[in-house]
This record gives C-alpha cells, sequence and structure tokens, in this order.
C-alpha cells in the first residue's frame, strides 16, 4: 500500500506504475471493487527568481482532490454476469465528455472493450460528502487514481477465480478483451468467472496498478460513447424528460434582478384560460401549470401581478462600476529604486450571462410526504439537502436524480431550477416538468459579475522588478456544495493569514507565470454575495485576470522594445508553459507579415495541472468589421486560431481537443461580442437573440489543436481553453488597432444591436405565423 502523499497527485509516474494500492472487494452477488488512495499531494515547480505564488505550492485541484479523497473508497465498478462492467459516475456529465473519459480508464484497467463499459450518473449519495461535486476541472484529475484501482481491483479477482476454475496460477492467466486466457489455451470470459469472483463480504485488498507503457486505450482518441444519440435527438436531457402526471410548468418573473411577487390581481381569470390548471404565487415570481409550455406562455403574459422591486433597483453598468472602482485595493509595493518606472493600467470587465444552451429545467413530484426530483446538477447533495429543509421534509424522503444537462458554464452548481421545481409541485399538489423561459436566463439567470483590474509594474530598464494586480467585482456566490467543500479543507491550505472563501479560490487559482520580481495580486469584492445572482461562470476568475495581465506583458514587451513572443519566452518561469508558447509559434508562424488591420496576438495561462497557449490572428479592417449578416454582430473577425495545451496525460486528446475548441469560442466572445447591459435594476439581454456569444459568421475558418505530449500526470481540461483565447485575442485586436482597450468586450459601449423586449410580461409570444424563426 502506499502511504499517503507519495503519488505525485495520486497518480502514478511511470515507472511507479507498480505500486501497490489498497481498495476493497465488496461483499454481495456480483463483483464489485472499490478504491482507497492516500491523500494526493502538490507538485510545485521551483521559481527561480520570483517567489512562488499560493496557487503554485497548493492549487484549487489539490483543495477539491482533498475534500474528495475520504470518501474515495465508495467509488465501484461493478463486473456483471453478461461480462459488462459499470460505473456510477458521482460527477455531472454536462457535455464535456467524462462519461467517455472515465469509461475509457475503466477499459483500460480492466482490460475490458470499450463498448462493454456503460457509465451512468449517480443520484444525489449523501455519504459521497465533496466527491459528488463537479467544479474546477476537476473530475479527471481527482478520479483518476480511484477509479484505476477498482477497476484494477476487479481485474485481479477475476484472474484469482479464473486460476481457480482452470486449475493454474495467477501469474500464467492472461485478460484480454474481456476473457482470461490459460496457459493450456483455455478461456474464459468475465461473465463466466464474476459468480466464482464475488465476495460474500467487503474484504480489503492490495493491488498494482497496469504501468502507463502498456497502455492501449488511455491517450488515444475516441468519439464519444454518446454522439450518435446526441446527434440523432435520442439522447434524453433534463428538458426532455417525460414523468407520468408531470405537465408543463413555467414562472411570470419580476421586471427587476432579484424581484418577488406581491399580489397577483387576475389570478382567476388566468387560471380559466385554456389547458391551464394551476396559478400559484411562489418565492421567485408566479408560477403557471398547464397542459403545454405555449398555454404556459400564454397565461404569463395574460398574468397581472403587482412586484416588489429587487435590491438592485434602479443600478445600472455605471452605477456598479462607480461602486468598484472605489473599492479597490491600492497598491501595496514599497521601496521601489530611485530609477525605477511604473507603469499603470485599467481595465473593466462586463456582467456576462452564465446560460447554457438547454434553458433551466427540472421534474419535480412532491406528495404523499417524499419528493423525487429528476434534473442536471453538479452539486445534487447539496440540492437534495436544501430541497428537503425547503420542503420540511427529512432529507431521506427525497430522491434527487442526476440527469444529463445540456452545457452548464458553472450554471449547474447552482439548483434553482430544481428548487423552484419542488416548490411549485408542492404548491399545486401534483408533478410538473418546470423550464425557465429562455428569456429568463440572462435577466434572472446567474451572471459572471463585472469586475475591474488594475495592474502596476515597476521596471528599471529590462529587468520587471514587480507586479501588481487588483481585482475588483461584485461578489460571486459560492453557495452551492462548492464553497462548503473548500470550507472543509481550507486548513490544509498552505497561505498565511484569514482568507474568505472568495479569497481562497482566487488565490488558489491564480498563478504568475513570469519571473517579476515582488508578485501582489489582491481580490476584492462589493456587495452581499445574493444581491445579484452571480455565480463561476467558466472559468471564474482567470478569463479577466489573464485578458488583463497579458496585455499588460505586451505593453511592458513594446516599453522595452521588445518582441511579445520573445519577451515571454525570456521571463516565463516552467518549462511546460515555454513548450506551448514555443509550439504555437511554431505553428502559427508567429511573426509573419500581415496587411494593416490585420494583427496576432499570443498569450499563454497556467492552472488546472496543466498550461496552454494560444495565437489568434484578427482582421479589424473596415470591410471586415462593418460586414453584413443578418440579424447577426460581426465586427472584428478572428480568422486563425492556433492552440497548444499540455493537459498531463491527456485520457483522451480527442475529447481534449473538443474541449479547447469550446473555450477558444468563448474566449473570442469575451473579447469582443459577449456582454449583459445593466439599466434600471434589470439585464436587457433576453433570449440569445440578443446574446452575442460566438456565431457561425464569427467563428475562426482556421482552427488548429494541439495537445502536446507530456510526461505529467492528468490533470483538467474542462475550462482551460478560455483564458488564454481571450487573452490571445485581446492583444491581437489591440495589435491591430494600436489601442488598448479599456473595457471588454469591445463592443460593451456600441449602440444595443438589438431592440429589448419588455419586461412586463416577462416573456415574449411564441411565433404562432408557421415561420421558422432562426437562422
Amino acid at each position: 500500500m502506499s502511504q499517503p502523499g507519495s503519488e505525485h497527485h495520486g497518480v502514478p509516474a511511470e515507472g511507479m506504475g507498480r505500486r501497490k494500492f489498497l481498495g476493497f472487494l465488496v461483499g454481495g452477488t456480483s463483483l464489485v471493487a472499490a478504491a482507497h488512495v492516500g491523500l494526493l499531494g502538490s507538485s510545485a515547480e521551483a521559481a527561480p527568481v520570483t517567489t512562488p505564488v499560493p496557487a503554485d505550492l497548493y492549487d484549487l485541484n489539490d483543495l477539491l482532490t482533498a475534500a474528495a479523497q475520504p470518501t474515495s473508497q465508495l467509488i465501484k465498478v461493478e463486473v456483471h454476469e453478461d461480462g459488462t462492467a459499470s460505473f456510477e459516475m458521482p460527477r455531472a456529465e454536462v457535455g464535456q465528455g467524462i462519461t467517455t473519459s472515465i469509461a475509457m480508464i475503466i477499459a483500460e484497467e480492466l482490460e475490458l472493450p470499450l463498448e462493454k463499459v456503460n457509465v451512468t450518473l449517480a443520484p444525489a449519495r449523501p455519504e459521497l460528502v465533496w466527491n459528488q461535486l463537479t467544479g474546477g476541472s476537476n473530475t479527471i484529475f481527482a478520479m483518476y487514481t480511484p477509479v484505476r484501482v477498482a477497476a484494477a481491483l476487479a481485474k485481479q479477482a477475476l484472474l484469482e477465480a479464473a486460476a481457480v476454475l482452470l486449475g493454474d496460477t495467477v501469474g500464467s492467466l492472461q485478460a484480454k478483451a474481456g476473457e482470461i486466457l490459460g496457459s493450456a489455451g483455455k478461456k474464459l470470459s468475465y461473465g463466466e468467472v464474476v459468480p466464482r469472483a464475488a465476495v460474500s463480504k467487503t474484504t480489503a485488498r492490495e493491488v498494482q496498478l497496469k504501468p502507463e507503457s502498456k497502455f492501449r486505450v488511455i491517450g488515444t482518441s475516441q468519439g464519444r460513447k454518446d454522439a450518435v444519440a446526441a446527434v440523432t435527438g435520442q439522447k434524453k436531457f433534463a428538458m426532455d424528460l417525460e414523468v407520468d402526471g408531470a405537465l408543463p410548468a413555467m414562472i411570470c418573473r419580476p421586471p427587476t434582478v432579484g424581484g418577488s411577487p406581491e399580489s397577483v390581481l387576475n389570478a382567476a381569470e388566468v387560471k380559466a384560460m385554456n389547458g391551464v390548471t394551476h396559478v400559484e404565487k411562489v418565492p421567485s415570481g408566479i408560477a403557471v401549470r398547464a397542459h403545454t409550455f405555449g398555454q404556459c406562455i400564454d397565461a404569463i403574459r395574460a398574468l397581472k401581478v403587482k412586484w416588489k422591486p429587487g435590491p438592485v433597483e434602479n443600478s445600472s453598468d455605471e452605477s456598479i462600476r462607480a461602486e468598484l472602482k472605489s473599492a479597490e485595493l491600492p497598491m501595496a509595493v514599497p521601496h521601489l529604486p530611485v530609477l525605477a518606472e511604473t507603469m499603470d493600467f485599467d481595465f473593466t470587465f462586463h456582467f456576462r450571462s452564465g446560460s447554457p444552451l438547454e434553458p433551466n429545467s427540472a421534474v419535480a413530484d412532491v406528495r404523499d410526504g417524499s419528493a423525487t426530483i429528476w434534473a442536471s446538477a453538479k452539486s445534487p447533495i447539496a440540492a437534495k439537502q436544501e430541497i428537503a429543509a425547503t420542503l420540511g421534509l427529512p432529507a431521506s424522503k427525497v430522491t434527487f436524480n442526476v440527469v444529463e444537462g445540456g452545457g452548464s458554464f458553472g450554471r449547474k452548481l447552482f439548483f434553482d431550477g430544481a428548487l423552484e421545481a419542488a416548490i411549485v409541485s408542492k404548491a399545486c399538489k401534483a408533478p410538473v416538468r418546470l423550464m425557465w423561459h429562455r428569456a429568463d436566463e440572462p435577466r434572472q439567470g446567474r451572471s459572471h459579475p463585472m469586475v475591474t483590474a488594475r495592474v502596476r509594474v515597476a521596471h528599471v530598464g529590462d529587468e520587471v522588478l514587480s507586479f501588481e494586480h487588483r481585482h475588483t467585482g461584485v461578489a460571486v456566490d459560492f453557495t452551492h456544495g462548492f464553497g462548503e467543500a473548500i470550507t472543509a479543507s481550507i486548513g490544509t491550505i498552505p497561505i498565511a493569514g484569514n482568507l474568505s472563501l472568495a479569497e481562497t479560490i482566487f488565490e488558489t487559482t491564480q498563478f504568475m507565470p513570469y519571473n517579476f520580481g515582488v508578485i501582489n495580486q489582491k481580490l476584492m469584492e462589493t456587495g452581499e454575495r445574493d444581491r445579484f445572482p452571480t455565480s463561476a461562470v467558466r472559468n471564474v476568475y482567470s478569463p479577466d485576470v489573464r485578458a488583463a495581465n497579458e496585455l499588460v506583458v505586451d505593453q511592458i514587451a513594446k516599453k522595452l522594445g521588445k518582441d511579445p513572443y520573445e519577451f515571454r519566452m525570456a521571463y516565463l518561469r516552467k518549462e511546460r508553459v515555454k513548450n506551448v508558447l514555443k509550439k504555437v509559434a511554431e505553428e502559427g508562424q508567429w511573426g509573419r507579415k500581415m496587411p494593416a488591420g490585420m494583427a496576432q496576438g499570443i498569450a499563454i495561462h497556467e492552472e488546472y495541472k496543466g498550461a496552454s497557449a494560444c495565437l489568434v490572428e484578427i482582421d479589424c479592417r473596415p470591410e471586415t468589421v462593418n460586414r453584413k449578416v443578418r440579424d447577426a454582430v460581426t465586427g472584428p473577425l478572428v480568422t486563425k486560431v492556433t492552440f497548444a495545451i499540455d493537459p498531463g496525460l491527456a485520457i483522451n486528446p480527442k475529447g481534449v481537443e473538443a474541449q479547447m475548441q469550446g473555450g477558444i469560442s468563448d474566449g473570442i466572445a469575451l473579447a469582443l461580442t459577449n456582454s449583459s447591459h445593466l439599466a434600471d435594476g434589470h439585464f436587457l439581454e433576453a433570449s440569445w437573440d440578443n446574446t452575442a456569444y460566438t456565431r457561425q459568421w464569427n467563428t475562426p475558418r482556421d482552427m488548429r489543436v494541439f495537445v502536446v505530449p507530456t510526461d505529467n500526470p492528468p490533470g483538467g481540461a474542462g475550462e482551460a481553453g478560455v483564458a488564454s483565447a481571450f487573452a490571445a485575442t485581446a492583444c491581437a485586436y489591440t495589435r491591430a488597432v494600436g489601442k488598448l482597450p479599456q473595457y471588454f468586450p469591445i463592443n460593451h459601449n456600441d449602440p444595443l444591436h438589438f431592440e429589448p423586449k419588455s419586461f412586463i410580461p416577462p416573456v415574449p409570444a411564441s411565433p404562432t405565423d408557421g415561420l421558422s424563426h432562426t437562422y
């Protein structure tokens, strides 16, 4: 058995793959194996000049993995008599492809064809505590070794049972493709061996893991196991679920952020409308249950409601920015040499919606002293507990079934849709299929908060003496299980001082990859965490921090007369970051001549036990910026992206590439087009019609992603593509137009590209002309 902390992030490096781990054979009629692993350690690389920042010593992935570790033995792989294996994954699949990656890990260690491994989502299991929490690109990093141990233990049990049945020694047997081959040419299928391999009571066992040099599945590019179902419309998401008796339900929401209903003036009239079964007042608005969603929409539009204002009544972009500017912390690095020069920079990053493509949806059946919920959730244990408390039920009377979600961006960390569904079902005394209207999400859903970034750099000649960053933003809400997991492990963090939860997350995610002397990065948040419905929209603080910092790096290079790429290579601290930067510079032909109005931009990012770099080419010529596409926001066009990532050992390189492509689209949107406008206490955007996310006409025609070979253990990839893509796009734009932007996205202060939809009623009418209203 390995000792706690003896494995590199809980992952055996090459040459250590035969270290023994402790697992359990779980008592029962089938073969069930579970893992037991020690605390997972950190792998900070030494910084030769700049003192390591906290994230170098212990980052968010270390923190989340430590929180999950005590219940890792409850992760079980089961082998069945039909020769298949199954695994109930305690993390949420929301499009990132982790069901496929986990299946590949099991198939590798168990020597089973990938198509014979079935991975489903576990319902809320309170005994898992923080092992059933999805966020921070932590799933593969935290689960890689526990899943391997469980699968290896199952294979070992099969081999031992087969040795008895075949009259062989274990050492003379070979497991291959779901069969066990004996020395005399005899063979048994896994299914034949399962009854003999099962144990009557739980037993602790030691097991050896397969050396990485013998991997045949891990590290190969695989299509997603659910790809055919997804593209043919067979895949079921939360919004597709049909439960007996559960009728559609929607909520008429207030006109201002965080408002609430005071009274309904025409409830009886609306309840008498065609198809409507219920009109009920709930904390977030007026719930309508009907036979179709169209009837729900008609009823919502007919409602006359007296509303109470929300906590940000009359607030606007301007007032919130002024609040943030007044709260900014002072710079702190003292005693600069007399000859030192300082450079100051100031950026604003506007609100942006965290809406995924699938509307917030949930099914709830609350009656007879119990509740059953079906929803996509990244923190289902917290959801189950809060729903039980809200309904006044024991947690044991609430069943929370986790369903695959159509996207997340961090949104599914919150379970407000599931909680609302439970409240509405209780009010109606009937099961409901609750769905938010697409207009609800940008206005009353979760948003990334507005932030400001002030940066000060001091240098003498070519030597950078200090780099200070002050990140000031509207408070982010972490009350969804994620925060509790961090709080539980906060004592393990080697950071001095008494930090808030938000400061802890900031400190454990924000790296400083450069040798820039004294580094001082601080977070300040304003207002109560529930004043705005905020969330850790994809990549939390990193996209804004990295965009600001990389823009400043470009400006330092310019001031010193250095090439941006060469300057970065000279000052970067870690070889793996240099490697990805060098890769994009070579593959993207950094420095090639471009027409006036076009430029390249380059940037790096370090997080999630990995490193990424991005090279962007952008076209800001008038004929491109002013091009016309029907119902489109055009503007500057990113024409080419070259992206490289070292995510550690890539379980499925094809999946990593797909994740990076999504992150690149995110980054382009954050730099150029995607934000929410706050005016008079409400956001003007409503639905994807108004949200200028990267669309087909703004997608680069040339996008290449390189997953760089590495000796590093698996890290995280779910969010790793956003920050460097945002920063590279911002740097390219700055070089193309010759002016450093003061706010992002760059079009935020332009005239609105849409006519705001009404706030009363809060949803637009459904199309009735039979025509297509999509593009």
